[in-house]
């Protein structure tokens, strides 16, 4: 695995380096060669954060960690994507096994009219993917919900997490 480790209001030192070689090293084995790790250690206030991103296959394994000291920052997020690895060859298997069966609710209802700010744009683009794949990436993203475009409608879908650690989806119609 390759690794590309910028450090924003920190200086990145090969101490620093050699700690993320030494912990990513033990996650090689479930990566091809060729994989690039983007690793971005920052400082805001008194905490010391690292963000890793990792694509692969047309999925992200995304993890960040903040803490008082950087090296246990490093040791955390290590953890973190282990954690994200094993609960993604799970449900690749399980998917694999049987079929994958989200569950079904209807749309929430519409915010009232108040003032909304928006403090924060993104852009991305929508890959066509099925539902089960879509809750695959959500989980590895550690996200609450995933904006998809169905390859079998080719509509813009929602799944999302609800409280009781189903899944829900949210289709679009023409």
């Amino acid at each position: 695995m390759r690794y590309i480790i910028t450090g924003k209001n920190i200086k990145v030192t090969e101490k620093l380096k050699s700690q993320i070689y030494e912990k990513f090293d033990k996650l090689d084995k479930y990566f091809a060669e060729e994989t690039t790790a983007y690793v971005m250690l920052s400082v805001q206030k008194q905490m010391q954060k690292i963000e890793v991103t990792i694509p692969i296959k047309g999925h992200t394994i995304r993890a960040e960690q903040s803490s008082d000291d950087m090296y246990a920052s490093i040791d955390g997020v290590e953890e973190i994507i282990v954690r994200q690895i094993r609960k993604y060859k799970t449900k690749l298997a399980r998917h694999n096994r049987q079929d994958f069966q989200p569950a079904f609710m209807e749309a929430p209802e519409e915010v009232p009219d108040e003032e909304i700010d928006i403090i924060r744009t993104k852009k991305f683009a929508v890959k066509p993917m099925t539902p089960e794949e879509a809750c695959v990436e959500m989980e590895l993203l550690g996200h609450n919900f995933y904006v998809f475009r169905n390859a079998d409608s080719d509509n813009i879908n929602v799944v999302y997490k609800r409280k009781d650690n189903a899944y829900g989806l949210i289709e679009t119609e023409d």
